[in-house]
């Protein structure tokens, strides 16, 4: 396999694991050759269903997640899997755990299943994880699932992704409405409440339908987001689930919101990345400016605070911000 740029696109295209998973690699790592192999494929993109499967820790998305693989090979689609593990504080990757529970297709040559490490990043997804769906939709997967870390009511991301984000509750955690309520509910395309065949299942049941009735109420939709109940051990409802997705892409494609979701998702690419690239770039100005060092030695003497610190070196940089 050719390590140039030019080389792993074409193996991408050609659809080896192995290349796209070195371009996932020089992508998670800034190589240069990520960014020129990137080039290469993206007139390929744009085809996979992109499915977002988010909830609190400990609702079995991993599980889920494994049911649905399996639903969909069954239907004899090829299934790309982005699984978005907590970072090792010692070194940085990813723990692996969703990988662990995906075992049964790993020797499945039309599924592809990559772990990332959030690497600190909020939103409950990595840093490369945009670029990780660019590989695998340019690879020829029908299916794109991207598994977040689990998230909290402020990390929706995943959102910004997808064209089907599925929430997923379970009974048992305490406060299961905390773990549904504001961002969460209004982000979803699909609810399920998972290990169904757990006491408490029905409680949590008449509150999700109480507020997406409220939802439906202050926000009406031509999609109203159904309200399933899976027992993904055993494989109960996830037939029921993968027909609803399925629903929800004809229903994305009819009205036109496939090809808007696409333009949305670069536009919020390119947003980021245009901050990120701005933000380098003014701090490296920044720090070759000559009164950087004298501001900073005032502001460690207590002599000036932070924000009016900036505010000085904003002005010699001659750069006006609101």
């Amino acid at each position: 396999m050719s390590q140039t740029a030019a080389g792993i696109a074409a193996g991408v295209l050609a659809r080896e694991i192995g290349a796209g998973a070195r371009l996932i690699r020089w992508l998670e790592e800034s190589d240069p050759r990520g960014r020129d192999a990137l080039a290469l494929i993206y007139p390929h993109t744009g085809r996979a269903h992109l499915i977002g499967i988010t909830g609190p820790p400990g609702a079995g998305k991993s599980t889920l997640t494994n049911a649905l693989i399996s639903e969909q090979r069954k239907r004899g689609r090829r299934v790309g899997v982005i699984a978005i593990d907590p970072s090792s504080p010692f070194s940085g990757g990813a723990v692996l755990g969703d990988r662990v529970r995906m075992q049964t297709h790993a020797l499945d040559t039309d599924v592809f299943i990559r772990s990332m490490g959030t690497r600190g990043q909020l939103g409950g997804l990595s840093r490369a994880t945009f670029d990780a769906i660019l590989v695998q939709d340019a690879m020829g997967y029908d299916v794109v699932i991207v598994e977040t870390v689990g998230v909290g009511q402020d990390e929706l991301d995943i959102v910004s992704l997808a064209h089907s984000t599925v929430i997923v509750s379970v009974p048992g955690l305490g406060d299961e409405v905390q773990a549904i309520k504001a961002g969460l509910l209004e982000a979803g395309d699909l609810f399920v409440v998972n290990k169904a065949d757990r006491e408490g299942a029905d409680a949590l049941t008449r509150q999700l339908e109480l507020m997406l009735h409220l939802r439906e109420q202050t926000r009406p939709h031509a999609w109203k987001p159904p309200l399933m109940h899976t027992t993904a051990l055993t494989g109960q409802g996830v037939a029921a689930l993968t027909d609803a997705l399925d629903e929800h892409l004809a229903t994305l494609k009819a009205s036109g919101a496939f090809t808007q979701c696409l333009i949305a998702r670069n536009r919020h690419m390119f947003d980021s990345l245009l901050r990120d690239l701005a933000a380098q770039h003014i701090l490296a100005a920044a720090s070759a400016q000559p009164a950087t060092a004298a501001l900073i030695h005032a502001m460690q003497a207590g002599q000036i605070d932070p924000y009016s610190a900036a505010t000085q070196l904003v002005a010699c940089m001659s750069l006006q911000f609101p």
